[in-house]
């Protein structure tokens, strides 16, 4: 039986600060269950928009803690977002988490930014870990981020090799500096292989409106407009509304490229695998379980821990048979990680 234990915290809607998310569900924990024990080491995740479920950001965070209940013999617990929540339901998320003696406690995305600087000043002996934000900074704070920009740029050089029609989508949650790094990896990727070819880009919301990680039909709607624009290879960075885009884009019989984890490999998107050509993958898992196994080894990481494709921290996902089949791309996509390591290729984070 799996000792995971999910805290659905009740969130005080902000109309000022609202974040829209989905939860995944998941039932309230009594203070008995959710509590670790003195003898039992216990760590814990708060997830991101889209929460567990998204096939994609949050999910590849779940991974890392499964790993870690699993290799390191701790107790997990898990924490969802709320709908219209608050900076201040953040606060009270990590709050109650440390309380209960989880460390390390990880927020899953840049929004938690504010509320870790709240809270790791109050708990100087737990560390508290941030994937994607370097923004803000403490002696006990481990500041997760990756080279988004360099695995996007791979996934431009296999979209300009795939396309037949010359023109390509790009599909952003968000219209947000995160976000923006795969923007201008993925089309700076296309026109270096590609001079000719034309890249559309789309945001589905603007800040503070965050429903574009969450809403698969605003990722469908954007990724059909783009497909009757002529583009037959769409990229999405838009966590749980990237699947959405997924579906539209397969069941247009062109390829779609996933981002986070490799999508061709979710079990929630197993209908639309065929036509899921790759991925960009940050290993959010091994984030993850690398920080929580520093603390249980007792140095625990702080401060900016980066993976880029030097470290294998993003990447190309290579699971489709079809890709494996496309020798001509491969190669490009060889070539320009290769040169991108060398540093004889730099990528841009801002379009």
């Amino acid at each position: 039986m799996r000792r995971i234990t999910r805290i659905a915290t009740v969130g005080v809607a902000s109309a000022a600060l609202a974040l829209t998310a989905t939860a995944c569900g998941g039932k309230k924990s009594s203070d008995s269950s959710s509590s670790s024990s003195s003898s039992e080491k216990s760590a814990a995740i708060a997830y991101d928009i889209g929460g567990r479920g998204d096939q994609s950001f949050n999910d590849a965070a779940f991974a890392g803690l499964e790993k870690a209940e699993k290799d390191l013999k701790i107790k997990g617990a898990e924490a969802e977002p709320t709908e219209g929540e608050s900076e201040a339901d953040k606060v009270q998320r990590l709050t109650e988490l440390a309380r209960k003696g989880n460390n390390p406690v990880i927020g899953v995305g840049f929004a938690y930014a504010p509320a870790i600087k709240k809270v790791a000043e109050k708990f100087p002996k737990t560390t508290f870990g941030l994937i994607d934000d370097t923004s803000v900074t403490g002696p006990n704070i481990a500041n997760l981020v990756f080279n988004e920009e360099q695995g996007s740029y791979l996934a431009g050089v296999a979209a300009a090799k795939a396309s037949k029609t010359g023109t390509v989508g790009f599909i952003g949650g968000v219209e947000v500096p995160l976000i923006k790094k795969f923007q201008a990896g993925f089309e700076q990727g296309v026109k270096d292989t590609n001079p000719n070819a034309k890249v559309l880009s789309a945001y589905l919301t603007q800040p503070p409106d965050f429903t574009g990680f969450a809403k698969p039909d605003l990722g469908k709607a954007a990724a059909k407009g783009q497909l009757d624009a002529g583009a037959d290879v769409v990229y999405a960075a838009a966590g749980l509304a990237g699947s959405g885009a997924i579906e539209a884009t397969a069941n247009a019989g062109k390829w779609a490229i996933g981002v986070d984890s490799d999508q061709y490999n979710q079990a929630g998107l197993a209908k639309y695998k065929d036509k899921i050509l790759t991925s960009v993958t940050k290993d959010v898992q091994s984030a993850v379980y690398n920080l929580i196994k520093s603390v249980e080894d007792g140095k625990p990481q702080t401060g900016e821990i980066r993976y880029g494709l030097d470290k294998n921290g993003v990447g190309l996902a290579d699971s489709n048979p079809e890709y494996k089949k496309m020798a001509e791309l491969i190669a490009a996509v060889e070539k320009a990680k290769a040169d991108i390591i060398a540093k004889k290729i730099t990528v841009k984070t801002a379009p």
